[in-house]
């Protein structure tokens, strides 16, 4: 299994991004896929998940601001991003399922 985050950077408050995620290894279109990010000192948290078939479930930090899908053609997986704020800031991370094998993450910094 092996899953490359990609799309992060340095981006200004208000900003968007588009992430994404390039899975290998596994049938990707057999597995619900989720995004977490993580700030520094903070606990890891679900920011969106995906299922098999593409119902959506997004966590509360983040609702609103963000949509998540996924191309089972390109077996990639893909986080929008709007109206990014400084406590954005983090290092953003796709999963098998709900929190199981991650990839190395992209860091996601929002500043001015």
């Amino acid at each position: 299994v092996q899953l490359v985050e990609s799309g992060g950077g340095l981006v200004q408050p208000g900003g968007s991004l588009r992430l994404s995620c390039a899975a290998s290894g596994f049938t990707f279109s057999s597995w619900s896929m989720s995004w977490y990010r993580q700030a520094p000192g903070k606990e890891r948290e679900l920011v969106a998940t995906i299922s098999r078939t593409g119902s959506t479930n997004y966590g509360d930090s983040m609702k609103g601001r963000v949509t998540i899908s996924r191309d089972n053609a390109k077996n990639s997986l893909y986080l929008q991003i709007l109206t990014l704020n400084p406590e954005d800031t983090a290092v953003y991370y796709c999963t098998l399922g709900l929190g199981g094998t991650r990839g190395q993450g992209t860091q996601v910094t929002v500043s001015s």
